[in-house]
């Protein structure tokens, strides 16, 4: 399963969102729940069941002694929802990952191979705007292995070169 593309759609007024087909029909051939979880960066992750649990048992190999695991299990756990899809393909946004994502009505749909995110419109356009131009860039750090030296933020709610560098991994 590879989830990839960009969606835009409209989170209705019972906070249910619409999920392309495309990715319905690659997210729940699975046939286990969906998992809506905080994501990284302002985001939200939406994972099939078994890319969760492959993600729960990367974390479960970490030391269970190291302070950063344990709250990073905590905070995802304790936050993590089950959702399922209606007849129309949507699924309801909890009030509370909402607000973690500070969605609005507009909202965009991210595939990221093993999972799709969710992010308000305005957040995901000003984060497209800032690493856009600097794809080749992130591309060889990101490919290569090397990760460039941080610089400091140049506003409130810009991302870090270290924050967008790291390697991807499950959220």
């Amino acid at each position: 399963m590879l989830l990839t593309g960009t969606y835009e759609r409209t989170l209705d007024e019972k906070q249910r969102l619409a999920l392309p087909k495309r990715f319905r029909e690659l997210i729940k051939s699975d046939g286990q729940p969906l998992f809506l979880t905080p994501g990284t960066d302002g985001s939200l992750a939406l994972y099939a069941g078994s890319a969760f649990a492959r993600m729960a048992e990367r974390l479960a190999a970490q030391s269970p002694t190291a302070q950063d695991v344990r709250a990073f299990g905590r905070l995802l756990y304790a936050q993590t929802q089950s959702v399922e899809l209606d007849g129309q393909g949507r699924f309801r946004v909890p009030p509370e990952l909402a607000r973690h994502a500070e969605l609005g009505r507009e909202c965009v749909l991210v595939g990221v191979g093993d999972h799709v995110e969710l992010w308000d419109k305005g957040r995901w356009d000003a984060y497209l705007a800032q690493l856009q131009p600097r794809y080749d860039q992130l591309a060889e750090s990101a490919l290569s292995g090397v990760a460039p030296v941080q610089k400091s933020a140049s506003a409130a709610g810009s991302f870090t070169e270290e924050e967008v560098a790291r390697p991807a991994q499950p959220r």
